[in-house]
């Protein structure tokens, strides 16, 4: 794609034209609107009062290299580094997941079960990524000692820099849940929480081919032959790892959601399954009893 000396204005309608060829309507305008400010540092008012300001090289340069990523299907957030959760915005790349709106819902749920902030309460986030879940809580619960893992160094170096860049303290560790040996590395929690990895490969052929063929396979992956694997696992450690009367919250994959509770509720907990703002079965609250 091509710009040369352009308007503000130009640069918006060619770059919307391109990218109808691959979103709905309403989409192509959301990311045209997201990439054009920030090319240019403009909003959408500022860009309507001053439709004919002519873009710089170093602006026309960085616009061409957003399009021609765009048009090969790479994910906006992954286009531009930056996605929002929560009300934050948070670094991203390839080498974690773009934060999903059902998952800031997950995070909700736990903040209104926990209303109070002190200094005592803990919070373990297993699968941290992009560290949008730990990082949100930490923002809204500042005296929550919170600790987030993954197994992935790189995802935990973006997780790091998220953390460093709203200026809070989070303890992360570089931990494989399923590696029962590395279980003695962490301490008893008020709360446990978990997004981890619940689609079947199977699945991965209807899926979009932005999630598909950018997103990291290994955080968004299971087996068909064992799809609750992290459910079952992250479940038994918190029989050992959940303080009293703690509680377990993870997000499920929408079509194993009530095999996911069965599951849970096998090992001994009581369990709230909940559905997100679409109506889809995508939380799972549980509480142990010994």
């Amino acid at each position: 794609m091509v710009f040369c000396s352009m308007t503000i204005k130009s640069a918006y309608q060619q770059l919307l034209v391109a990218l109808f060829e691959l979103y709905s309507d309403r989409e192509a305008s959301n990311i045209a609107d997201i990439v054009i400010e920030k090319v240019t540092g403009f909003n959408k008012i500022n860009r309507i009062l001053n439709p004919e300001i002519i873009l710089t090289g170093a602006q026309e340069s960085k616009l061409k290299k957003y399009s021609d990523e765009l048009l090969n299907y790479k994910p906006l957030q992954y286009v531009i580094q930056e996605a929002w959760f929560y009300h934050l915005p948070f670094f991203v790349n390839e080498s974690v997941l773009i934060p999903r709106p059902e998952t800031e819902e997950l995070v909700e749920w736990l903040l209104n079960s926990m209303q109070t902030n002190t200094h005592s309460t803990s919070i373990l986030d297993i699968g941290c990524g992009s560290g949008c879940i730990a990082v949100s809580i930490k923002y809204m619960r500042s005296k929550f000692q919170v600790t987030a893992v993954d197994n992935s160094e790189k995802a935990l170096s973006i997780a790091k820099k998220n953390a460093q860049k709203h200026k809070l303290n989070i303890n992360f560790q570089n931990i494989d849940i399923l590696n029962k040996k590395n279980w003695t590395q962490l301490n008893e929690y008020d709360c446990i929480i978990s997004n981890p990895p619940y689609i079947q490969l199977s699945e991965s052929k209807i899926m979009a081919k932005q999630v598909v063929a950018f997103e990291p396979h290994q955080a968004l992956f299971v087996s068909d032959d064992n799809p609750l694997i992290f459910y079952t696992t992250i479940a038994e450690f918190a029989i050992i790892h959940l303080k009293k009367n703690g509680t377990l919250f993870m997000e499920v994959n929408e079509s194993l959601a009530i095999e996911t509770e069965k599951a849970i509720h096998k090992l001994g907990f009581s369990t709230t399954l909940r559905k997100d703002l679409q109506g889809k079965n995508r939380m799972l609250m549980a509480k142990y009893h010994s």
